[in-house]
């Protein structure tokens, strides 16, 4: 890697014609700050050997500091000294001796400046980027004239000692020397009076926060890349939504035409989802774009038309975002219209995944939609569009009830296409796919498996500004995912550092900040819930139901249930099941049928609840829901074991067990071996006295090995029902200090819980 970095600093040949236009443009001006750039360079080529590692970051760091904005002394030697501070120590010392020194100190500078340079054995070649800058620069410089020398000597002055001014100073003549900078542009030879005075008023306008007057084609440039850059793959890095869109502002103060401008101020409005500013921008984008005549030039009334299409294309996605479900359909008609009449099949594929992505919306089946989409795609050779379609069509097939090899079969299908194309964004939403598909079938061994893939799987993207691609939707589906099944283990110290990571990774204002926020409720409410902390998980409930209804209203019966307010749960229950069966949402029909069976229970209708778990097992089977089986399995058995039946009840629980130790989570592990001691006890009583104490033995083994998974969630109210049925196992087998431990165990956690009685059998 290290040949790569020194490459980009030395080799002609690792810098192509578009970064050459756009470092090192006609209209680049002489001023203090690059003169410090300056400084830097002349410094690594002619100071002491510098260590590898900071000669590799030094390098890096060439190509912002030549084509950002100009920086601050302060900012600019900070940058330095995070990479080498002996070089930035030497770069101070020699912008002292031009700044406290003479203006003939300055003429030296530029004098022997090309010395290292064009030594026979410098490593910078004269067309690498660092060669072609300081030429550029020392031909700018000596075409200016004496008095246009002497203003960047002042300028050069007033930016080092603005360095050690007090915050309280006031900086004098920053507005004259701003003015005058277009004095120094490498084309003007002979000022033109008006034009001259046009410049001036440009540059003493009131300018923005930072104290810059308009930036460079150049430095514009870069700033909207690097900007677009970090919004796709690291958001974190990028500019806070407020100081970008004041940054966009400025920027179009000046060049109201600006295209790119526009666009990434409709990219940083959909960040904190502002439908308004957000559509203006998209539209301003393409007006500017057809007024412009940029692709008209190119491609006469088809860049016209090009353009018009691809932006009723973008504004029903925007629409779809926001889910403006009519408007965005309206949208993607015309778009479709448009790209018809000019036989864009390009154009017209992105439409078709459009619209089957609009009918999922819209909770409509759109199967074969999808399917139409995926074969159009792969004869117009769009892999993308191809390995999107497939995507979507096993999600549906998940939902659908497709068995886990058929929709692992078509994902690697897909993964074969990634890799041929290197998609590396697809790539990543394969694999937090197939994380949630695991989850779904209740593997939770495989889905951590995955997800651990995806997270230490190197991107495939470019490594641009120090980025990695890790701020995407599939690594925040991974990273939740991850946290759930810790948190099912009862790992909370693991869950905290994983969501800690999430926030700090994705924060409140960013467009996936509703995952780990959702995720960090739901483990919340399911803590309070386990601790028997009803008051605790109750304002949860609105939360989770703010950023998912379904949840919500799932939560709110399971707290009304836990208080014995059976009627208003049972009513909120019944609207839920009706609204998932529309949706089709089969987990959730099952989870809702299991808590009306609890709430059967209630009332000791144990023979009532039974079709519905029968019927709950049944839906679960044809879905291969494993997970959902397992804990239907359990409802089951414990229905059978209050009717009468423990023998049919440990046999149905046998079938479960295997599975839940396997990958269930641990509140479901204690809750199936208490269960099975619970079964042991019953049938115990019906043996001979050899068998009875052989069956009392297994239970108190089961109890034990549950007591063990209930202490890892510090279960209270499980623990005290485990720790009675303990004592009275050892009391019925003789064992009196081992009674005497589980009934002072009791005695203490019922204490604590203030809750009166023991369960009974």
């Amino acid at each position: 890697m290290a040949s790569v970095h020194e490459s980009l600093y030395f080799n002609p040949m690792m810098t192509n014609g578009v970064v050459h236009a756009n470092v090192f443009g006609i209209k680049d001006w002489v001023t203090p700050y690059k003169i410090s750039v300056l400084a830097l360079l002349y410094e690594m080529t002619t100071s002491k050997p510098i260590a590898l590692q900071e000669r590799r970051r030094l390098n890096k760091l060439i190509l912002p500091l030549q084509q950002g904005p100009d920086l601050t002394l302060d900012q600019f030697l900070k940058t330095v000294e995070e990479c080498c501070p002996q070089t930035a120590y030497a770069v101070k010392l020699r912008l002292h001796e031009m700044a406290d020194g003479e203006l003939k100190d300055m003429e030296y500078f530029f004098a022997t400046l090309p010395t290292p340079f064009s030594a026979i054995d410098s490593e910078a070649y004269k067309t690498s980027v660092v060669g072609l800058f300081m030429r550029h620069m020392l031909l700018a410089y000596n075409k200016l004239s004496f008095s246009q020398v002497y203003k960047l000597y002042k300028a050069l002055q007033q930016y080092y000692h603005s360095h050690y001014a007090r915050p309280g100073d006031v900086q004098v003549g920053l507005p004259a020397l701003a003015a005058d900078d277009s004095d120094m542009d490498l084309t003007s030879t002979e000022d033109n009076v008006g034009e001259r005075m046009e410049k001036e008023e440009l540059d003493t306008a009131p300018l923005h926060e930072s104290d810059r007057g308009p930036l460079s084609q150049k430095q514009a440039e870069y700033f909207l890349a690097r900007q677009a850059y970090l919004l796709k793959n690291d958001e974190n890095k990028a500019l806070k939504p407020s100081a970008l869109q004041d940054e966009l502002n400025n920027m179009l103060k000046f060049n109201p035409d600006f295209a790119e401008a526009h666009y990434l101020s409709y990219l940083n409005s959909m960040r904190v989802q502002d439908i308004f500013i957000s559509t203006h921008s998209l539209l301003h984008y393409f007006d500017r774009l057809i007024l412009s005549g940029s692709e008209g030039k190119s491609n006469g009334d088809e860049g016209y038309g090009r353009s018009l299409r691809y932006a009723a294309l973008n504004l029903a996605a925007l629409h779809c975002r926001f889910g403006h479900y009519q408007q965005a359909d309206l949208a993607l008609q015309e778009a479709i219209r448009i790209a018809q009449e000019s036989n864009d099949h390009v154009c017209l594929q992105h439409c078709l995944s459009w619209l089957y992505t609009l009918e999922q919306m819209k909770g409509s089946d759109s199967s074969v939609l999808t399917e139409d989409s995926v074969k159009m795609a792969a004869h117009f050779c769009l892999p993308y569009l191809v390995s999107l379609g497939i995507q979507s069509l096993v999600q549906q097939g998940a939902v659908q009830g497709k068995t886990a090899h058929e929709l692992m079969d078509a994902l690697k299908d897909t993964d074969i296409l990634h890799w041929k194309h290197s998609l590396s964004e697809l790539i990543d939403i394969s694999l937090a796919q197939t994380t949630s598909i695991w989850r779904m079938y209740g593997k939770s061994t495989m889905a951590q498996q995955q997800a651990q893939l995806l997270l230490n799987m190197n991107s495939l993207e470019q490594v641009n500004f120090g980025v990695q691609q890790n701020n995407t939707e599939a690594f925040a589906v991974a990273l939740c995912h991850l946290a759930e099944l810790h948190a099912e283990q009862g790992l909370y110290g693991a869950v905290s550092e994983v969501l800690k990571h999430l926030k700090e990774q994705f924060p409140p204002h960013t467009q996936h900040a509703k995952l780990w926020m959702l995720c960090d409720l739901k483990i919340q409410f399911d803590r309070a819930m386990n601790d028997g902390k009803y008051h605790l998980a109750e304002p949860h409930v609105t939360a989770i139901a703010a950023l998912n209804k379904t949840e919500g209203l799932y939560r709110k019966a399971q707290v009304l249930k836990a208080l014995n307010r059976t009627t208003e749960a049972y009513s909120i229950l019944q609207r839920l099941q009706l609204y998932c069966e529309k949706i089709k949402y089969t987990e959730m029909i099952i989870r809702v049928m299991l808590v009306t069976a609890e709430l059967h229970w209630e009332s000791s209708g144990f023979a009532t609840a039974l079709p519905l778990l029968l019927q709950a097992l049944a839906l679960a089977r044809q879905h291969h829901l494993q997970a959902m089986a397992s804990e239907t399995i359990l409802h089951l058995a414990f229905t059978q074991l209050m009717l009468g039946v423990p023998e049919q009840a440990l046999g149905v629980l046998h079938e479960a067990m295997e599975p839940i130790l396997a990958h269930g989570a641990v509140m479901d592990k204690g809750r199936a071996l208490l269960l099975a001691a619970r079964c042991q006890m019953a049938m115990a009583g019906t043996r001979s006295n050899g068998q009875r104490h052989a069956a009392l033995g297994l239970a108190v083994q089961s109890l034990g090995e549950a007591a063990a998974y209930f202490s890892m969630l510090d279960c209270k109210e499980r623990l005290r029902d485990v720790h009675y049925l303990q004592a009275r196992l050892h009391h019925t087998l003789g064992q009196t200090p081992q009674r005497n431990k589980c009934a002072m165990l009791f005695r203490l956690l019922d204490q604590e819980l203030q809750a009166p009685g023991a369960p009974l059998l």
